[in-house]
């Protein structure tokens, strides 16, 4: 079954993010557990944590369908240590809140390293900040979102995904997420069968299906390979109708939470049921 949602607003307390997912259709979605742009947040209530389980519960969204980010801020490749010191600590401060909300999972872009150091010591920097916060934690799964690779930002190769992964310690604690516009920005071709196919199958061999954990379903306004993240409302952009039509076609996708991020949220419902009679 095709778990189809957006990442919705959790203002007022993340409570009111299952609410929110319900209100447009949702089956599955993704949320801030804190303001995205800023490093320190208030803790979590009792309140909110329990009024947010119910509201789970009462809307039917399993942890495994719910797919939180974390904060824009954090770059666990950080070239500079102490930079780099206050990012984990973030990040290990949004895993705990996932663990808090009963969550299995959290989302993050990997990180970027800035033109002072090389690609291969950035993976391993991430690797080691991911390494870190699953040995503070339980049950949460890290999952490394593909990028575009815009700036310095690495995890724009499915190559650069398997190299942080083959470093963590616990793999059962590491899994992957793909947006669509930035693997079409990155350089993978989705726009045509045969493109799309080649894609998934270098994913399946290079990362493994395994991996996956979900997926951010966006057109994107810039070219292939252009390297520039600019999300597009689904068939409006550089990638087109198609693919996602194909995704909801193949059972590769079930039962992980594919999420919208498209720039309209006003289209939200409209997009999610489109997507929904696609995959019958």
């Amino acid at each position: 079954m095709k778990r189809i949602g957006a990442h919705v607003s959790a203002a007022g307390g993340v409570e009111n993010a299952p609410i929110n997912a319900h209100a447009i259709g949702a089956t599955a979605f993704a949320l801030f557990t804190k303001n995205q742009r800023q490093w320190l947040a208030k803790p979590l209530t009792e309140e909110s944590l329990s009024q947010f389980k119910q509201n789970c519960e009462k809307f039917n969204y399993a942890p495994e369908f719910i797919l939180p980010h974390d904060s824009y801020l954090i770059n666990l490749g950080h070239p500079d240590r102490e930079a780099r010191e206050k990012s984990r600590a973030s990040f290990l401060d949004e895993m705990q809140r996932c663990e808090q909300l009963g969550l299995k999972l959290l989302n993050f872009h990997p990180g970027a390293h800035l033109g002072q150091i090389s690609e291969d010591e950035c993976l391993q920097i991430i690797a080691e900040s991911i390494n870190m916060a699953i040995d503070r934690t339980k049950n949460v799964i890290a999952v490394i979102e593909a990028t575009a690779g815009q700036g310095s930002y690495v995890g724009y190769k499915f190559e650069h995904l398997r190299a942080i992964i083959d470093q963590i310690d616990d793999p059962s604690r590491v899994g992957v997420c793909l947006d669509t516009a930035h693997i079409y920005a990155g350089g993978y071709e989705l726009r045509t069968r045969d493109g799309f196919d080649e894609t998934f199958a270098l994913f399946e061999d290079i990362v493994g299906w395994t991996r996956l954990r979900g997926m951010h379903l966006n057109d994107s306004k810039k070219g292939l390979g252009s390297h520039v993240d600019r999300h597009d409302s689904l068939g409006d952009g550089e990638i087109g109708w198609p693919p996602f039509e194909w995704m909801m076609q193949d059972e590769r996708f079930d039962d992980i939470p594919l999420i919208l991020e498209t720039p309209a949220p006003e289209m939200w419902s409209d997009e999610i049921a489109r997507l929904k009679a696609c995959a019958g």
